[in-house]
């Protein structure tokens, strides 16, 4: 085996001043995935959990799911507890529970650099970065793209630049300029050996989830056994909604089941067009897609490590396009956080916008998204930065954008902010000031004024007249001008040398003997 990596603590790219920024990056908030707080929004009274819970089983019982995977089908077989005519699984909800039972409530990854491990559960919060998007848009090509390796690398390398972001989800952008039958090597090559976080793999078959989950092992310098002792990355599956899990995806969540990585199942469930029009109806058929699967994990491995993703949205009714961090939205995410805190599972949300381009509505939804995530009780948060046109553009301006958003997240969840001790109740302070003075000055605000306030690195609080004194730069511009800076300064993780030989010759071995199927 190639030695472990030696590694750095900082994150890829050099810190400069935030007052600005010529060439240098920004200053930004440390590593430091936040633990969430409050106490989580529940809208559903407990009758309401337990509707919701009583129609997610009776579509389980008397409606049943299509398993479209042949292997899958014969393990639900061999099991047992499931009523199977054709391709339809039917179960009863004393086994489904049984089943789910058995999976962690909480569960760590590990990738390749140990001080960048998450944990999925508790009261953890992780966000990743936009993933799938087959197009690309930014302000200096100035319209809608065709995504590359390079725009993939770029967006990577400010994945791994941002300390808010704490796991790297599937392709930034599509690159289409490789070959669908090898860009799974290409790319996670690039994710491996630019990025040191957590990884995901696309569950589209097994070849592919088998070669990324060789190469996640050869990146962290793990034995086949270190490997399939704890989950090392992780990978999301959607059902084919309604009512559909479909054959690469499963054969892809058998596989990591078996070696013990991570699961995120998240139907893809669209009140009024996949699902029904109310939304309890739609989050009562999305667990029932997501709890299936669960249920197949622990058939494949007692205890395997899954959580429950939840991409509930509406479409707009006059023209059928989907809609993104709207009310329905929200609620949906915080009705699914009560139901998975009642399976006693983690789960997934997503930030997301159906915005065209980084502008107030991709902020706002954006916004809504994230927030109704932390509301939620969410433990992962995909496509937190970068996402646009409901996930079809990715675009390093949201990105830089969207990052400040989770850096106010983090911030708002620090202990310090609710502290109430002698120093922070402060009535020496107050009685030294009085009711003539002000408290600048004294040597209560001057120990605390640096560390006293979140600082933005893309915010301008200016007023308008030195705003526009300074060229009156609009957000997105800034956004871009710091995008640059980052990658012109970026310094990818340091990878030993042995390591990176041995990741490249798997990926030629690959490709050489032509990579992954390409139809299923």
């Amino acid at each position: 085996m190639a030695t472990t990596t030696k590694r750095r603590t900082r994150s890829g790219g050099r810190a400069g001043n935030a007052e600005r920024r010529g060439s240098d990056a920004i200053e930004q908030m440390p590593w430091n995935p936040p633990v969430n707080i409050d106490r989580p929004t529940e809208p559903l009274a407990e009758d309401g959990v337990w509707a919701i819970h009583d129609g997610a089983m009776r579509i389980l019982e008397e409606i049943g799911i299509e398993i479209l995977n042949p292997e899958a089908l014969d393990l639900f077989r061999a099991d047992g507890g499931c009523t199977i005519e054709g391709e339809n699984v039917r179960m009863g909800r004393d086994y489904v529970m049984e089943m789910i039972a058995k999976a962690p409530d909480s569960w760590d990854i590990t990738p390749r650099n140990p001080e960048r491990k998450i944990t999925i559960g508790g009261k953890h919060l992780n966000f990743g970065n936009v993933s799938s998007p087959p197009s690309y848009w930014d302000m200096e090509i100035g319209k809608k793209v065709t995504g590359t390796r390079e725009m993939c690398a770029n967006l990577l390398k400010l994945s791994q630049y941002f300390n808010c972001i704490h796991f790297v989800g599937g392709y930034p952008v599509e690159p289409q300029d490789i070959h669908a039958s090898v860009r799974h090597l290409d790319v996670v090559y690039d994710k491996l050996t630019l990025t040191d976080k957590a990884a995901h793999a696309y569950c589209l078959g097994k070849e592919r989830v088998e070669d990324v989950m060789e190469m996640v092992r050869i990146a962290g310098g793990h034995t086949d056994s270190e490997f399939d002792a704890s989950p090392k990355m992780f990978t999301n599956i959607n059902s084919t909604s309604p009512l559909k899990h479909d054959y690469p995806m499963l054969d892809g969540w058998i596989r990591m089941a078996q070696r013990n990585q991570g699961l995120v199942v998240t139907p893809f469930t669209l009140a009024g067009a996949m699902a029904p029009v109310t939304m309890s109806g739609a989050v009562a058929q999305s667990l029932a897609e997501a709890l299936i699967a669960v249920v197949l994990a622990q058939i494949v491995r007692p205890g395997a490590c899954c959580a429950i993703g939840t991409f509930t949205s509406n479409v707009d009714m006059k023209s059928g396009a989907p809609a993104f961090g709207t009310p329905e939205y929200m609620r949906a995410t915080q009705m699914t956080g009560q139901l998975a805190r009642f399976y006693k599972l983690p789960m997934r949300a997503s930030g997301v916008c159906a915005a065209n381009v980084p502008d107030g509505q991709a902020i706002w939804e954006t916004s809504n998204s994230l927030w109704s995530a932390v509301q939620g009780g969410a433990h992962m948060v995909y496509h937190a930065a970068g996402w646009l046109e409901g996930g079809l553009i990715a675009s390093p301006e949201k990105f830089v954008m969207d990052c400040e958003i989770l850096q106010h997240i983090q911030r708002y969840m620090d202990p310090k902010l609710t502290a109430t001790g002698p120093d922070e109740i402060a009535i020496d302070a107050i009685k030294e000031v009085g009711d003539q003075g002000h408290f600048f000055g004294i040597q209560h605000t001057q120990d605390r004024y640096t560390t006293a306030f979140y600082q933005p690195f893309l915010s301008d609080w200016r007023n308008y007249e030195a705003w526009e004194d300074a060229g009156g730069i609009w957000t997105a511009q800034r956004a871009h001008q710091t995008f640059q800076d980052i990658i012109s300064n970026f310094e990818a993780p340091q990878m030993d040398v042995a390591i990176r030989d041995e990741l490249a010759a798997f990926v030629e071995r690959r490709k050489a003997e032509g990579g992954a199927p390409t139809d299923f």
